[in-house]
């Protein structure tokens, strides 16, 4: 009887199924906090492929985890320890299939890195506005199983809102050809949302049909800063007046994660006059009137925010190489911080906007409370709702302190986002490492039907075990 190892290797190429340390690779997280074992690492060319490959895994009865990137934050794509899964490495299904100027789409393979999609619409003119750190690795399988956001989300949407259909193979191995390029097809069940966040735990999406914009004729980039987080938020309610559908970022960061990029990240230039306030935001303004209107527009708003008391400073970039200072410092320069100020306890959450200031502080006096000397860095997506408060370890100790109390700092902080209506993920996902909390905060009513539907799409139970659901 031959193996499903020799199977494998007849379906997509003895050299595209990875053995040993041939695959080890591909078995840590991004985080490297996770490592798993798997039976191979296949990396399959098409669609064709992919579908032989889950045909046999279901013959034998074999698990499967699928990856793209590999650059998820809670190990969704990571196998488990006991190395009978077999992982699927999407990274070759990486062609742009169609781009279509007229209908505003472009097709693509799920192993596409986003940040070639993004150059892709670019160089026909158009704009694919996801936009995430990690786009220069990240791919659009795995954005699009996390329902990825990003900054720009408040404008356009999650991934979900940024798709018109897909191509999925099912647990049988079956495709699924839904690559409709349709703004409205009210034909059913909205299949492609069910696959859409669903980490590989319901289908294998293989590609995908996006929506394309114009390009912006002009943007312009500030950084203000803010004297309380009241202000923030009314400031966000009068840029949205002001600029409509023309703001598309509104990043918070707070005045402690400030610091840590003084302290850490020396080279990072902070061109703004006001450095003690406790909030500050970078908002992007997208215009398709060009430059002068775009100035006028912004320093409009500007000059309202300063009136009414919500600014205390503000720069505006005065070229595209001040304009990409200002994102490194939002995108790059306070992860780097982050990492050499020895690491924090990390949290993906979402409040109504309204509520957050009550989070904040409902939040900040219960850390004290339990864990004195902690220190929370709050920063994310104003715009929508969507928090990175990570907790560092208490000046003058090391990121131990806080290591050793993860379980209860993330119990802590995911209670009071839950207690003020809110969600313990936002944009990562739940893969494994959320798994066994998601319970805490879901209703056993919509814990049976995430149950029934993952029944229902996969009976065996193959896809991506022990992902999102705990087992049945």
């Amino acid at each position: 009887m031959r193996s499903l190892l020799d199977e494998l290797c007849e379906a997509v190429g003895r050299t595209h199924v990875l053995t040993g340390e041939e695959g080890a690779g591909f078995l840590t997280d991004q985080h490297r906090r996770l490592t798993g074992r798997a039976l191979a690492v296949v990396r399959p060319a098409n669609t064709q492929q992919v579908a032989a490959v889950l045909r046999l895994c279901r013959a034998h009865g074999t698990p499967l985890v699928p990856q793209g990137g590999n650059t998820g934050l809670m190990g969704a794509a990571t196998p488990d320890c006991s190395g009978q899964a077999v992982l699927l490495s999407l990274g070759r299904l990486n062609r742009i299939r169609a781009i279509d100027t007229d209908n505003d789409s472009i097709t693509v393979e799920a192993g596409c890195v986003l940040g070639n999609v993004q150059l892709a619409a670019r160089e026909a003119g158009r704009l694919f506005p996801l936009s995430l750190g990690s786009e220069g690795s990240c791919t659009i399988g795995g954005n699009l199983g996390t329902n990825a956001g990003g900054t720009q989300v408040l404008r356009y949407g999650n991934a979900r809102e940024l798709t018109l259909g897909l191509e999925v193979v099912t647990a049988e191995g079956e495709v699924w050809n839904g690559l409709r390029g349709l703004r409205k097809d009210n034909t059913g069940y909205a299949l492609r949302d069910l696959y859409i966040g669903s980490e590989g735990t319901l289908g294998i999406i293989t590609a995908a049909t996006l929506k394309l914009y114009p390009l912006p004729l002009a943007q312009q980039t500030a950084f203000v800063a803010l004297p309380s987080i009241e202000a923030a938020i009314a400031f966000l309610s009068k840029a949205r007046a002001g600029l409509g559908a023309g703001l598309t970022a509104f990043e918070l960061v707070s005045d402690t994660a400030l610091g840590l990029i003084a302290q850490h990240v020396p080279e990072q230039v902070i061109a703004l006059e006001a450095r003690d306030q406790p909030w500050y935001a970078l908002l992007e303004l997208s215009d398709s009137e060009g430059q002068d209107h775009a100035r006028t527009r912004f320093e409009a708003v500007l000059g309202t925010a300063f009136e009414d008391g919500l600014l205390s400073a503000a720069v505006i970039a005065a070229s595209l190489q001040q304009s990409q200072s200002l994102w490194r410092l939002r995108d790059q320069a306070l992860a780097e911080a982050q990492k050499r100020d020895g690491g924090n306890v990390k949290h993906d959450i979402s409040v109504p906007i309204s509520k957050i200031p009550a989070f904040l502080q409902a939040t900040a006096a219960a850390l004290q409370a339990r864990f004195a000397g902690v220190r929370p860095i709050a920063f994310g997506h104003l715009g929508d709702g969507n928090l990175h408060y990570n907790v560092a370890h208490p000046l003058g100790q090391s990121a131990d302190f806080v290591m050793a109390n993860e379980d209860a700092i993330h119990a802590l902080v995911h209670d009071s986002a839950h207690a003020h209506g809110g969600s313990i993920s936002a944009e990562h996902g739940i893969g494994q490492s959320k798994r066994d909390c998601l319970p805490r905060y879901k209703t056993t009513v919509e814990l049976d039907l995430m149950r029934r539907l993952k029944q229902a799409f996969d009976p065996l139970g193959l896809l991506n075990p022990g992902k999102v659901l705990q087992a049945l």
